[in-house]
């Protein structure tokens, strides 16, 4: 596997997080360090920290059953150390709302942008910028 593979396999380890349940991973894939940040289409829209990106992931990805993603056309581009991964995203599954043991089908159509460093010996996620189209 080249440099483009193992990059690619880290968001796919990102995005696979929620239909595995195994949310411990997610800290693991991304840069626990103040250099870390990101941009979700999700509310808070503000630039957001190591810490706080991850719960509000773990959130995500908890609130969602039947959680499915297809990334589609990814740009992956190495540079060094540093790799930046464009590309398109749908992500589908039932949003749940436990408190109402409601469900509501959900299909979200976007754009995504990864930013990696090579830490050591390990590709790490250190910005995420996510954006609906749909």
């Amino acid at each position: 596997m080249g440099e483009s593979g193992r990059v690619i396999s880290v968001i796919e380890e990102f995005f696979r997080a929620g239909t595995t349940k195994d949310l411990s991973r997610l800290g693991d894939i991304q840069l626990d360090d103040s250099r870390f940040s990101s941009f979700s289409d999700l509310p808070p829209y503000d630039l957001k920290g190591y810490k706080e990106t991850i719960e509000l992931e773990e959130l995500r990805f908890v609130s969602i059953s039947d959680y499915s993603y297809e990334i589609k056309s990814p740009k992956i581009s190495v540079y060094d150390n540093a790799a930046v991964v464009a590309a398109e995203l749908v992500q589908t599954g039932m949003l749940v709302d436990n408190k109402s043991f409601t469900g509501k089908h959900m299909t979200v159509s976007g754009r995504a942008t990864f930013v990696l460093i090579r830490d050591s010996t390990a590709w790490k996620i250190v910005h995420i910028h996510l954006s609906r189209t749909d």
